[in-house]
């Protein structure tokens, strides 16, 4: 009796090599996080615990450049790739889940129609996840020029050095917390399984589509949370790495939802103080 095929034997095993996947995406996303994200800056030391950022002062740190460089298309491709890639550190974990489920039902589905095309839409469907992060990085990108040119965020620091800025950003993203729209699609992401019954669709081109619809309600769940690194620091490691806490704790806990609301309430309460220091 011969032995299956490697494909089929690979298949066996898609939730081992899912997971490998992403574990090893998202140690190379912070790993190149942690080099500084190509900018030619050291992220450990554009890294803070002040809990107001724009009262905090700017050291001088030997190696940094202490203005924009210019904002060249050079500049641009940068800054988008290493929003992209912090999206990526950041989400990966959440989105495990939904893409471990898919790669089991693709697998299913692939057994009884045998269509010989088994391993394309497992990666359609998380590049389509990522897309939507990469469209999100290219808007972020541009709010990030718009507040470096008008000198809301520091260009060393990449974080707020203004109260009304530090104050806007933080009570959104607390009125988001408990908004229905947050709501909403906080469930889609919580519940994989409902939504890959509802919103199924076949072959590579659907599932690159499906991975879009998924990273949209991903998107609108997180995207004002994302917002809160132009206060502490678009490169503070630990923003970026309570903030993706909280969205895997928010998606992948049964009490998600509610730790999501506290966080609502919190940054609310940190909003108005900032207006009081």
């Amino acid at each position: 009796m011969t032995d299956a095929p490697l494909l089929e034997r690979l298949l066996r095993r898609d939730r081992a090599i899912t997971l490998a996947g992403v574990t090893v995406l998202c140690l190379l996303a912070w790993l190149h996080i942690l080099a500084g994200a190509g900018t030619g800056m050291d992220a450990w030391a554009m890294t803070t615990l002040s809990l107001f950022p724009h009262l905090a002062s700017m050291p001088h740190v030997a190696g940094m450049q202490m203005s924009a460089p210019g904002w060249s298309p050079g500049a641009w491709a940068l800054l988008i790739a290493m929003w992209w890639i912090m999206m990526i550190a950041m989400m990966a974990p959440s989105a495990t889940p939904a893409l471990l489920l898919y790669a089991r039902v693709h697998r299913h589905a692939t057994a009884k129609e045998r269509t010989g095309n088994e391993l394309a839409p497992v990666g359609a469907f998380a590049a389509g996840y990522l897309s939507v992060w990469l469209a999100y990085s290219v808007i972020a990108t541009v709010v990030h020029w718009a507040l470096d040119r008008t000198g809301l965020i520091s260009s060393m620091m990449m974080g707020s050095q203004n109260r009304w800025l530090s104050f806007a950003v933080l009570l959104a993203a607390g009125v988001y917390q408990l908004s229905p729209l947050k709501s909403v699609c906080l469930a889609h992401c919580r519940s994989p399984a409902s939504f890959l019954t509802r919103h199924w669709r076949p072959h590579a081109s659907g599932a690159f589509s499906l991975g879009v619809l998924h990273g949209a309600f991903c998107v609108g769940c997180c995207w004002v949370l994302m917002g809160l690194l132009f206060v502490g620091g678009v490169m503070n490691l630990v923003w970026i790495a309570a903030l993706a806490v909280l969205v895997l704790i928010e998606k992948a806990l049964p009490a998600g939802a509610w730790v999501g609301r506290g966080a609502g309430v919190a940054l609310i309460a940190w909003s108005l103080a900032t207006l009081l220091v």
